[in-house]
C-alpha cells in the first residue's frame, strides 16, 4: 500500500492509498485500474472502510485506488450534503489514475452513499469503461438528499453492476429492480439473501465483494 495525495478538479487536497496489482492474480492480464468511493462522509464515511476490498482486489490483479472525500480523513475541504461537489473529487482522482498508473481503463466502485456520488462522475470520465455498485441508496428516503445523481447512472450506456442485501434498509429489492428497469446498456444484479446495508459495508463481506468485482471486470 502507497499514501499519495491528490488534488481535485476543483483544488481540494485528497488523501488517497495506492493498492498495487498482485502479480499472481489477473490470468487475463487486463490493466483495468479500480478506483472505489466511500460511504457517506457526512456519517462518518472515509476510504479506510473500503481498505479490506481495496486489497482483495489487489490481489486478484488490479490495482486498486482508495481516497478520502474532502472533509473525510485527512483530505481538506468540507463535505456537502448532497454529493455534488464531491464528483469533483472523483474526477480528479481519475484523472491521476490515468496520468500515473496509465491503464487501459478505470472501473468507478461506489460503496453506500459513494455509490450515486461515482455513478454521476461515470459520463464525465471517458476512460471509466464500467461500474460498480455495492448498496445503492434507491429508496424513498435515501433520495431525498441523493435523487438526483439516479439519472446519471441510468442513462449511461457503460456497463453496470449493482450488488446489494436483500434487507437493505435503504432501498428494498422491489425498488431496486423497479429503477434498473429504465437503466441503458448492460445491467447487472447481485442479491446477497437476508444481508444488511451496513452487514454488507462490514469487513466479513470484503472478500465477497472484491470476488464479484473481479468477476464483473474479466467479464467485460
Amino acid at each position: 500500500m502507497e499514501f499519495v495525495s491528490i488534488e481535485s478538479s476543483d483544488g481540494v487536497k485528497l488523501s488517497a492509498r495506492l493498492f498495487k496489482a498482485s502479480s499472481t492474480g489477473n490470468e487475463g492480464k487486463s490493466n483495468l485500474a479500480v478506483v472505489l468511493v466511500h460511504p457517506y462522509t457526512v456519517l462518518g464515511g472515509c476510504q479506510g472502510l473500503l481498505r479490506g476490498i481495496a486489497m482483495g482486489v489487489a490481489e486478484r490483479g488490479f490495482t486498486a485506488l482508495t481516497f478520502d472525500m474532502r472533509g473525510a480523513g485527512r483530505s481538506s475541504g468540507r463535505a456537502s450534503l448532497t454529493g455534488f461537489a464531491e464528483i469533483q473529487d472523483v474526477i480528479g482522482v481519475c484523472k491521476w489514475v490515468v496520468e500515473n498508473l496509465k491503464p487501459d481503463g478505470i472501473v468507478l466502485v461506489g460503496s453506500s452513499a459513494g455509490a450515486p456520488i461515482a455513478g454521476s462522475a461515470v459520463d464525465k470520465i471517458g476512460q471509466v469503461v464500467a461500474y460498480v455498485s455495492l448498496g445503492y441508496p434507491f429508496g424513498w428516503t435515501a433520495s431525498i438528499l441523493f435523487g438526483r445523481h439516479h439519472e446519471a447512472i441510468l442513462r449511461s450506456q457503460k456497463p453496470k453492476l449493482f450488488v446489494m442485501g436483500t434487507k437493505d434498509g435503504f432501498t428494498s429489492v422491489k425498488q431496486l429492480q423497479n429503477k434498473l428497469k429504465a437503466a441503458a446498456g448492460r445491467v447487472e444484479t447481485q442479491l446477497l439473501d437476508g444481508v444488511s446495508h451496513f452487514q454488507m459495508e462490514g469487513p466479513a463481506y470484503d472478500e465477497q465483494m472484491a470476488e464479484l468485482i473481479t468477476k464483473f471486470i474479466q467479464s467485460l
